[in-house]
Parts: structure tokens; sequence; C-alpha cells
């Protein structure tokens, strides 16, 4: 299974044929919360779990909130198909819409726009130009096209009025919890305040955070944002609707970049492989533009429309992890390189929420970047030498094997634990290999239980070398061993 790992958007395309997107290579299964009901997402959550314990491996659930998002009502025939230079009013109370009126979610949306700013619908589909504010908004078709009843309406961010969590986002909150996701991914996130919002709504649950990118503020606020996520994805959809087109190339490496920098995931995301919605093969543009995201050094690629609605989910999934395969075996000379010799903040896991300079006393900052060093060190080790076949690690908290993943190493990452939340969360982490293990006595007991799991589990042969990376005492110590074990 190649190191990048998959996240699919299960929908009534996928709902039922989970267990085929896990064998295809699913590691993390997002639940949209802007569709589906209630119903539906905690009957799928549950197919999930079952199928991910038939297959005996993690597979994260991930609760993708709707966001301070304005939508279009519905429409008198489920879509229209609005002409350059006609009129178009759109205002706030519901009620089916035509090619002259239209209703959106944001009864306020008027007032928060101003005389010729600009109005996207459809993620960009159609344009139009604001020709008088007010309750009552009119506007000049600028780009006709084809909208559909619950089309994304795009404005300014900077303009929006409403909430970083919106009363519906509450609702879809107090739902996911109940099913037990492992993330949440925050839409339209506008500032690092933002998370802490959150936070807050999320209280004492295991829950890590992901902060969709999808906005100029966020590009903007980029590293305080870091700071306060478990993860980031770039959400290339929404942010192409704020941010020129020609510029998303660039931005994407700057935010991938950005997170490898400082230890966190990050998901590519948004039409990966669009045209598998409707083709059983993708095009030769989709094949690039995956590869781009696993050379930069992205955790995850995302797949959206292709699994959620598309014909074709399983293929889909299939050629994205065909696509990342190759990507990783034969494209080593074309990757980011990551200077792992750097000072390191190290990543967030499933207990500990970051640590940067001057947060702790200085023997416990010490043992953290000395952590970091011996993570860098058995990556460097493993890379350097090809009869390493993986590196491996007991963890506890989930910190070691994210500090590996951090690393970048080219080999596969065996990381144990007792804990299954643990376990769930490592399935976001590039090149981890998480499996479920009772806690060792001591580290004499760990390298035991790898030997006897890499074997197992990796299909490594008596004789293949293992770094083993672990905290000494067992379970409460930070990273302090390195250790080259041949297995057998």
């Amino acid at each position: 299974m190649p190191h990048t790992k998959l996240v699919c958007t299960l929908g009534p395309a996928s709902a039922e044929r989970i267990p085929a997107l896990i064998e295809a290579g699913m590691s993390v299964a997002r639940l949209n919360f802007s569709h589906g009901t209630e119903a539906d997402h905690r009957r799928t959550a549950t197919a999930v779990r079952q199928a991910a314990a038939t297959v005996g491996w993690p597979v994260a659930l991930m609760a993708d909130l709707p966001g301070p998002k304005v939508r279009l009502g519905d429409l008198v025939r489920g879509s229209i198909t609005l002409r350059d230079g006609a009129r178009l009013l759109i205002r706030g109370h519901d009620a089916p819409g035509d090619e002259t009126v239209v209703s959106t979610s944001h009864p306020a949306l008027g007032s928060d726009l101003e005389v010729g700013d600009r109005v996207l619908l459809a993620d960009g589909a159609v344009e139009l130009r604001v020709l008088a504010a007010g309750d009552l908004l009119e506007t000049e078709v600028v780009r006709g096209g084809t909208v559909r009843s619950g089309a994304g309406v795009n404005i300014p961010s900077e303009r929006l009025t409403l909430p970083a969590i919106t009363e519906r986002d509450r609702r879809a909150l107090e739902v996911a919890l109940s099913i037990g996701v492992d993330l949440v991914a925050q839409s339209f996130v506008r500032r690092a305040q933002d998370l802490s919002s959150l936070r807050t709504l999320l209280g004492r649950h295991r829950v890590g955070v992901v902060a969709k990118l999808e906005t100029r503020a966020a590009v903007e606020d980029l590293a305080a944002i870091l700071e306060g996520a478990d993860a980031v994805m770039v959400a290339r959809g929404d942010l192409g609707v704020e941010i020129p087109y020609e510029e998303i190339p660039l931005v994407q490496k700057r935010i991938v970049a950005a997170a490898l920098a400082v230890g966190r995931p990050v998901i590519v995301a948004t039409q990966m492989l669009e045209s598998m919605t409707a083709h059983s093969r993708p095009t030769r543009a989709e094949a690039s533009d995956v590869t781009t995201a696993v050379l930069e050094g992205a955790d995850a690629v995302m797949l959206s429309a292709e699994t959620a609605i598309g014909r074709h989910p399983i293929e889909a999934a299939k050629a994205a992890m065909r696509i990342c395969g190759f990507a990783e075996a034969n494209g080593a000379a074309y990757e980011t390189r990551l200077e792992r010799s750097r000072p390191f903040p190290p990543p967030v896991v499933a207990d500990r929420r970051p640590v940067h300079g001057g947060g702790l006393p200085t023997e416990e900052e010490a043992e953290q970047r000395a952590a970091w060093a011996i993570a860098s060190a058995a990556a460097d080790l493993a890379d350097r030498d090809p009869h390493i076949g993986a590196l491996a690690c007991y963890t506890t908290s989930g910190r070691t094997a994210a500090l590996l993943s951090a690393a970048r190493p080219h080999k596969a990452i065996l990381a144990l634990s007792a804990d299954p939340v643990v376990l769930r969360r490592l399935a976001l982490y590039r090149g981890v290999v998480a499996g479920a293990a009772e806690q060792p006595a001591d580290t004499d007991a760990v390298v035991a239980l790898i030997d006897r799991v890499a074997r197992e589990s990796l299909g490594l042969g008596t004789g293949a070398s293992v770094v083993i990376v672990a905290g000494s005492p067992v379970g409460r110590a930070l990273t302090n061993v390195l250790r080259v074990h041949r297995l057998g």
C-alpha cells in the first residue's frame, strides 16, 4: 500500500461499498455534514467501523462540518440556467427559486454586500455582479451557467458576517461526537481564533481538528492556524473561488511546505480525479495533479464527488492509490526535500498539544527536541541502508509515530498501540501502518513484539533489519531510544 493516505467522501455511491473502498486503500472516511441526514451518517459510520474491524486495520472517521457556507435554496425544477446579462434577484426568505429570483440560507446576505461586489455560484460556475444591495439583492449575470438547488454562494470571506461556528455546525458536531468520529474538519476557517471556538465545543473529547484552508484570510494567517490545528486541508474548491485559479498551485505548495515544516499532517483535496465522477479512467492532468501532491509531501489526497456520488467510486480509489504508489516508487528525484536537521516543534497527536519554544520547562523542552533528533536520525538511517525494511515503534499517545512520519522516511513506519483512538488518528499520517497490541513491559518486550508483528504484517523476512524507536521506560518517557534490530 502506498505511504500517501487516501481520504474518501462517503455518499449514495459508496455507502453500500465501504469494504471495497477500504480494500482499495481508504484510510480516512469523510462524512460530509453539508449533505445527508443524521440517520445516513450514523448508518455510514457504523458500516465503516464494522468493515474496519473485519479487515483488521484502523480507518479514521472524519466529520466535515458545513461551516459558514451560504447556499442557494430549493429551485423549482431542481436546477436553473442563467444567461449572460440577465438580472437575478436574491432574497433571504426560503421559497422555491427560478431564473428571476432565488433564495439563500443566509437571510442577511444583502446586508453583507455592496454595489459592485462579485458573487459566485456553484464554485464559480456562474458569476454575478451586485447592482443594488439590501434585503432584496439585485444582481447581473456576468458569466452564465447552470446551477442546482443547494449550490454554494461565495462572497469575499472578509464580508461574511456569519460566525465561525454556526447553529448548523453545532447540531452537526453533536451528532458527530455521538457517532465517535476521530477528526472534525472545520470549514471556512478565516483565522486561528476560529479553531479555538471549535476546541471549546469539543471539550475533553479526543478528537483532532482539521483546519480547512479555503479562504484568502486563512492563507494569510497560515502560521497561526498551523499552530492551533491538528492537521490542515488544502480545500481547493472554495479556495479557488477566492483566489485566482492561476495562483492555486503555488498556494498549495506554500501550504504543504509550511505544514511539513512544523509536522502537521496535510490533506490535498478537491477535483483530484473529478472526471472519474462520470468516467472509469482519470485524465492525464489528474494523474499529474495527484503525483504533484505526493511529491510535495502531502500526507493524504482526498476524493469528494468521485466516491460520494460518482459512477466509479472503487475505481477512483484504486486509481488514486495506483498513482500515489508509482509516484512514491519512482519520483524520489523530484520530491520536495525535507531538512531533517532543523529544530522542530513536535507534531500534534491524540492527547498532547503541540510544543513550541518557551512553553515548557527547559528540561522537558530539551527532551522534546531530543525526540525529534532521534526520529530524524532513524529516518536517515532507514533511507541510507537498503537492508533496513521498515521503521517501528510502540506508542501510547501516537507522538513517536507522528515524529517518524514528520521525518518523511521512504520506508514504512509500523506503529503499535493498545489505544484504538491513537491507532485511528494515525491513519492520516503518511507512511504509518498502525496495529493493535498490548503495552509491553519494557524495551526488550517492545523489540520482541515488533520482531513478530513486522514479519507477520509487513512481510519482512528473517534477517531483515528494522529501526526501532521507543521511549524507556515504556509508556512513561518521551522518545529516547534508537535501536537497529535484525528480525529473527
